[in-house]
């Protein structure tokens, strides 16, 4: 049931599309695996062996801390209404932290130069390889609406608010690895 490709083909890129949500994974040695739900409006598909979404904060800051300290990275999309099925991209992650040339450069080329309130960082895919397989099990939902309670919440807190949850939330992962977000804070500066 399960078939690999080298790359994204076009019934690939027309699924991604109509998703409304995706799933990051990622784990380091040691690590616990984490994952990740992730608004599809955040994500781009730069080509078909590319894509980067723009990462809002949140209580922690894993997949930043796995990329760091191994690099492995899975996006999962799945039907959730129509045909059933999953798709996998499989590759090397990294980030482009804020406020740097490559965060500003994607920015303005990928996402129309809008950086929403709370924006972390951007996480990059290279991807090589791309897994689909039958997605039976998975239930049927229907969608209601997008949330706005983060971007409530990062209104709320202000750029130094977000800053300061940053360097008491986001530093380490829940296994005591560095995220590097406050390097990357200094690099942009």
């Amino acid at each position: 049931m399960a078939k690999r490709f080298a790359a994204m083909e076009p019934l690939h890129l027309e699924f991604i599309q109509k998703q409304k949500i995706f799933f990051v994974a990622s784990a380091a040695t040691g690590s616990r695996v984490n994952i990740s739900p992730k608004d599809a409006a955040s994500l781009r598909i730069l080509d078909v062996r590319r894509a980067v979404y723009l990462d809002q904060t949140g209580s922690g800051n894993e997949t930043a801390a796995h990329l760091r300290a191994d690099g492995r990275l899975t996006f999962m999309f799945c039907a959730l209404e129509g045909a059933p099925l999953i798709l996998r991209l499989y590759g090397r992650g990294k980030v482009l932290a804020r406020g740097t040339g490559p965060y500003r450069d994607m920015l303005a080329a990928h996402f129309g130069g809008v950086e929403p309130p709370g924006a972390r960082q951007m996480i990059a895919l290279d991807i090589d390889l791309v897994q689909t397989s039958c997605g039976y099990g998975v239930p049927t939902f229907d969608y209601v609406d997008e949330r706005a309670t983060l971007q409530r919440w990062a209104l709320a807190k202000g750029e130094e608010g977000i800053e300061q949850y940053w360097r008491t939330k986001n530093v380490e992962s829940i296994d005591g690895l560095p995220t590097g977000i406050l390097d990357a804070e200094t690099a942009a500066k």
